[in-house]
């Protein structure tokens, strides 16, 4: 089975650097221009239901049915949300977190562990049930951190979390295999993905 898992388009807080989280922050205009549609067809495509993986995926994948799945949604960054970095520089709940490698619980928000079991939860189950419905292809629409976690878990040979970044509106073609998944052996990383036109504002 092939899984394309991509990241949602540029919105405006991307733009500004901000911490999105769970606000339901919309493409920016440029952001929207500048997506393409993939080259693959599915009859469904899953989404976070927030509105810029939404979005997205009618860029991407314009014929595709949408399903809504919860545990895609990107982390809760609970009060650091809609804040950017330099913003929460003297800010001591920021700067602890950050100085504990961004692992601890967010005040108001979810830790990276509950997060990272959230979205792979997620993630697994929409592969098993590909799976028993016997099909080979899986597309998914959602967030930076929702694909660095999956990665992080599953993707082979195995790679730290941030290492997994990918750009607005780019991704990864995985690939795999019951026999591969239900050992444990996760899944191949088939090419970096992105759906970004070249020479459009947010590329």
């Amino acid at each position: 089975m092939e899984i394309y898992l991509l990241r949602h388009g540029e919105t405006q807080y991307n733009r500004e650097g901000r911490y999105q989280g769970l606000r339901d922050i919309p493409l920016s205009p440029e952001g929207a221009a500048a997506l393409c549609q993939a080259e693959v067809f599915p009859k469904t495509v899953y989404v976070s239901p927030l509105t810029r993986a939404r979005q997205t995926a009618r860029y991407l994948f314009p014929e595709a049915e949408q399903l809504v799945w919860e545990g895609l949604q990107e982390m809760d960054l609970g009060d650091f949300e809609g804040r950017t970095a330099q913003e929460m520089a003297q800010d001591a709940a920021y700067r602890a977190w950050v100085d504990g490698n961004c692992q601890g619980k967010i005040p108001g928000g979810e830790s990276m562990g509950e997060f990272a079991d959230r979205a792979c939860g997620a993630f697994a189950t929409l592969v098993e049930e590909a799976f028993a419905r016997g099909e080979a292809l899986l597309c998914i629409v959602a967030h930076g951190g929702t694909q660095m976690a999956v990665m992080e878990r599953y993707a082979r040979p195995h790679r730290p979390y941030f290492t997994w970044y990918a750009p607005n509106g780019g991704g990864y073609l995985l690939r795999t295999d019951q026999v591969r998944w239900n050992s444990g052996n996760g899944m191949e990383v088939v090419r970096e993905l992105s759906y970004v036109s070249r020479g459009k504002d947010g590329a």
